[in-house]
């Protein structure tokens, strides 16, 4: 039986305890993230959202560049547990979706309405995080396990140049999936009457 939306948003967590295994094809994950780039909504219908997903090698790929990246800032004392947890949390799973912002659109935008060109910028990484939230509760519907993480800007230009990608394409955010191992942990949620208001 199918989960509803609000079911499947209340289920979603982050998981960092993840596997190389896979509960769908690669063809079912294929169609997950075109559904969501194709219907998940965007200021002036924008579309602004590009999506790179990485399986197998290139997800390999990734988390090496990550590595490479980060041995270069981290203290060689410290580095040693920087690589377990990308090797323990984030590689070692199936795949990795990488989420990016079309910045010629923005910009076209920006000159196109002028009395709104603060705005697109803000409206676009709204736009992101909606197909980021989309995405992860799909995953995780399906059976998989997702964290959200930020190597960007870090590993930009190093991520542009392994897949040819645009320069004008900006790393918003990586997420890493795979079959979860175990359950995530409890989550505390602030009172309601704190957060939301109803007036009649």
């Amino acid at each position: 039986m199918e989960r509803s939306f609000s079911e499947a948003l209340k289920q979603r967590r982050t998981y960092y305890s993840i596997t190389n295994q896979s509960p769908i094809s690669d063809q079912e994950i294929e169609c997950i993230v075109n559904m969501t780039v194709r219907h998940v909504p965007s200021a002036f219908n924008s579309q602004s959202t590009r999506v790179v997903l990485l399986l197998g090698e290139s997800h390999q790929k990734l988390w090496q560049i990550v590595k490479d990246a980060l041995k270069k800032i981290v203290p060689a004392e410290a580095f040693v547990k920087t690589e377990e947890k990308i090797d323990h949390s984030f590689a070692c799973g199936y795949g990795t979706v990488l989420f990016f912002e079309d910045q010629t659109v923005v910009k076209g935008l920006q000159e196109a309405f002028p009395s709104y060109q603060e705005n697109f910028p803000g409206w676009s990484l709204q736009t992101s995080a909606m197909h980021q939230l989309a995405i992860w509760v799909m995953l995780e519907d399906v059976g998989f396990g997702a964290s959200l993480q930020h190597y960007n800007p870090l590993i930009d230009e190093e991520v542009r140049r392994a897949w040819d990608l645009p320069e004008h394409w900006h790393l918003i955010a990586e997420m890493p999936f795979g079959l979860p191992v175990g359950k995530p942990g409890e989550k505390e949620f602030q009172p309601l009457e704190e957060r939301v208001r109803i007036f009649k």
